[in-house]
């Protein structure tokens, strides 16, 4: 079984921030690192996978990510091209300034929410894109001030959704690092070829009855919920690709047109040939 990654992030000499834009989307890269990390990705469609929440992202996405929060890479099996900008803060950035400062009030109280993953959208999100995108001209002094007023944005805006529900799947996580993350791309590899419970509880050493309670309790959802929605984040993004209904359908494991239809209506809370025909009318 493979283990979730500890990725460990290096600095350059004299920076407190390290900016970068890495290209994963042949890896499945299910990791944590001390680090707080800001991930913006502009893309047609793609997973976003943090901490127990899975859902998926079109055209960009932004998210902020609290230290030791799992997660799945953004550009993971993105197919068109891509633009991925990521920035991660040494534990010890600003000092104890954040905490302690006043004038740091909201931010801090941004941070803390970021361990639960805190996606953002609307304005919010595109202005914080255009500004992260100046980055690179800048020199060091000037990106740690312009961070500071990305987070300011950040922090006064009420466009986001909190990921999780609290942090005790996350302490699940990382307790039982091997498990998840051996479970997580068993999913992956077999979500179009009808994932067996039986399978992947043998893979983790738990009778099925142990394994359900676990899974259910380290996801608030059954594993077969689980695995549906998981289908439905990869139908979307065919259909964005192009791929019409019928192809979609079979190519994530579904046998029956009339089924998918409705798990797709049921989870997006819209058909899918609705679903793509305002995707690309969204796209003009």
């Amino acid at each position: 079984m493979n283990e979730i990654q500890l990725e460990r992030v290096e600095f350059e000499p004299g920076k407190s921030f390290k900016l970068f834009s890495p290209r994963l989307r042949n890896t499945f890269l299910w990791h944590y690192h001390p680090e707080v990390e800001l991930v913006y990705v502009e893309a047609d469609a793609g997973i976003r996978h943090v901490g127990s929440h899975i859902s998926g992202y079109t055209q960009s996405d932004l998210v902020f990510i609290g230290g030791n929060l799992p997660h799945l890479n953004f550009d993971y099996r993105l197919r068109s091209d891509y633009h991925q900008i990521v920035i991660q803060l040494r534990t010890d950035f600003m000092g104890a300034a954040i905490s302690t400062s006043p004038e740091f009030a909201a931010i801090n109280r941004l941070f803390k929410k970021a361990g639960l993953g805190i996606a953002f959208n609307g304005e919010t999100k595109a202005i914080v894109a255009e500004k992260l995108k100046t980055l690179s001209g800048m020199n060091s002094f000037e990106q740690l001030i312009a961070l500071m007023d990305i987070f300011q944005i950040l922090a006064a805006s009420n466009e986001m959704v909190i990921l999780n529900n609290d942090e005790t799947s996350k302490e699940f996580i990382l307790k039982d690092k091997i498990r998840m993350g051996a479970i997580y791309e068993y999913i992956d590899a077999n979500y179009h070829q009808k994932p067996d419970v039986n399978v992947v509880a043998g893979k983790v050493h738990l009778t099925t009855a142990a394994f359900c309670r676990y899974f259910k309790r380290q996801t608030n959802i059954t594993f077969t919920d689980f695995v549906n929605q998981y289908r439905i984040e990869r139908a979307k993004n065919l259909l964005m690709q192009g791929k019409n209904i019928t192809e979609t359908c079979y190519a994530i494991g579904f046998e029956s047109l009339s089924y998918f239809n409705k798990l797709f209506n049921k989870i997006v809370g819209q058909n899918p040939s609705d679903f793509k025909r305002n995707w690309l009318n969204d796209k003009k």
